[in-house]
């Protein structure tokens, strides 16, 4: 079977809801309010089957000028290991490419998975420290967590923070 990856609609929000519902309820992901699917919309890709079904999402976050956060990569078990998160993955790369970013982080129990996309974990913050008081005053949880800052420790969930240069 095959699949496509395509910008997300309002209409998704229920389909990533419900796909990443079971995830927060086993710690994989955080939880977040149907209002905050909505607000964040456009940065959501949907990946569908040949029928047009939804089968997987997956988000890029700017948090600063030439850095993004991807978020929320998910797939329906029934595609797990058939390629849909890499190719989500991929699209989301290009998509931070076309904004002119150079690196992209994320927050994910999936090491493997990530580290066979380039993505490598972070032992120190990769940030100058003008940013870093810039990055400091957001009150998102996923800059939080990229600034190690004390109030995320120990880590919300307990995974990995991985950070990737992209051209």
């Amino acid at each position: 079977m095959t699949f496509t990856v395509r910008p997300a609609r309002t209409s998704d929000v229920w389909f990533i809801r419900e796909l990443v519902g079971p995830l927060v309820q086993r710690r994989i992901l955080l939880g977040k309010e149907t209002v905050v699917f909505f607000e964040a919309i456009q940065e959501f890709r949907v990946a569908e089957d040949s029928d047009g079904t939804p089968i997987g999402c997956g988000a890029l976050h700017v948090m600063w000028e030439d850095l993004a956060e991807v978020r929320t990569l998910a797939v329906v078990p029934e595609w797990l290991h058939r390629g849909v998160g890499h190719a989500i993955l991929q699209q989301l790369e290009a998509d931070a490419r076309a904004l002119g970013l150079s690196r992209l982080f994320c927050l994910t129990f999936e090491v493997d998975f990530f580290g066979r996309n380039g993505f490598e974990p972070m032992s120190d913050n990769p940030i100058d420290p003008d940013v870093y008081a810039e990055l400091v005053r957001s009150p998102d949880e996923g800059v939080a967590e990229f600034l190690d800052l004390a109030r995320v420790k120990p880590n919300t969930l307990g995974n990995t923070r991985m950070i990737k240069r992209i051209n």
